[in-house]
């Protein structure tokens, strides 16, 4: 038994277990179904409901039937997050690069089998997803997940998924670990994970990974926007491709990494356009 495991406060837990169910969007409008789901007592999933919403770290929804985080967990998150170095310089640079090419720029790290979104950037045009900040996705059938496992060992992968159920979200989805590795195979060999609505059907995507002052891979940044943004010529594409890769390349220099040292894999990209 770990120490973290000895020293637990089951009541602790259970308050976070709910945050996170409220948060993952489900709002509790049915509490005898919620605690069962949980594997709470309803009378303490009720306790929790109205101590949290005393703390402000939930509300009642606007029609007044059931939950949504509140203030109080928004300021906790915001506090967090703007004490990760990977979010405060990164920022910046997508902005930029936002603005460059006029796509939504987004910033995820590896959270076991998925990815939580940690920043998201978009530009003043309809978006075309509904992933927000706190996300989390299928690190398998997402593009930033596959830029993020294309740089860990292979026995490492069979590991993270051994025994996992690999989720078939489009046709596209590797759904065994022998797949999902020649999916990353060919990532590595491209520089950048591209997405052509390997996500969301009409989306498409291009990640890169970030590295930092150890070489570490630390996260991934994508761009994304509807597939006829991304234009049907190759020149586009490739202008997209290089804008990606330099963006990762400041990002990570930022953050202390030294490419001389290590080639990252998006090395080429920023090369070919010299």
């Amino acid at each position: 038994m770990s120490e973290s495991t000895t020293y637990a406060v089951p009541p602790v837990e259970r308050a976070l277990k709910l945050l996170r169910h409220i948060g993952a969007g489900d709002p509790v409008i049915n509490v005898s179904r919620s605690a069962a789901a949980l594997g709470i007592n309803r009378t303490t999933l009720i306790r929790l409901l109205h101590t949290l919403e005393a703390e402000r770290f939930i509300e009642r929804r606007p029609d007044g039937v059931g939950w949504r985080l509140g203030l109080g967990a928004f300021t906790v998150a915001a506090e967090a997050l703007a004490q990760q170095d990977i979010v405060r310089v990164s920022t910046e640079v997508l902005q930029a690069l936002v603005k460059e090419i006029g796509l939504s720029a987004h910033l995820a790290v590896l959270d076991e089998l998925s990815i939580v979104y940690l920043l998201r950037l978009t530009p003043d045009m309809p978006l075309v997803s509904n992933v927000r900040v706190g996300s989390r996705l299928p690190a398998h059938a997402t593009n930033m997940g596959r830029a993020i496992l294309a740089q860990l060992p292979e026995a490492r992968v069979r590991v993270l998924f051994a025994g996992a159920a690999l989720e078939k979200v489009t046709t596209q989805t590797p759904t065994t670990v022998d797949a999902l590795l020649t999916q990353l195979a060919q990532d590595r060999e491209a520089g950048l994970a591209w997405s052509a609505g390997y996500f969301e059907t009409g989306v498409s995507s291009v990640a890169a990974p970030v590295f930092d002052s150890t070489g570490h891979c630390a996260g991934a940044i994508n761009v994304t926007g509807h597939a006829d943004w991304f234009g049907n010529d190759q020149g586009r594409r490739e202008a997209i491709g290089r804008a990606l890769a330099r963006a990762a390349a400041d990002i990570s220099s930022r953050l202390g990494f030294n490419n001389k040292d290590r080639n990252a894999p998006w090395s080429a990209s920023i090369s070919s356009a010299a």
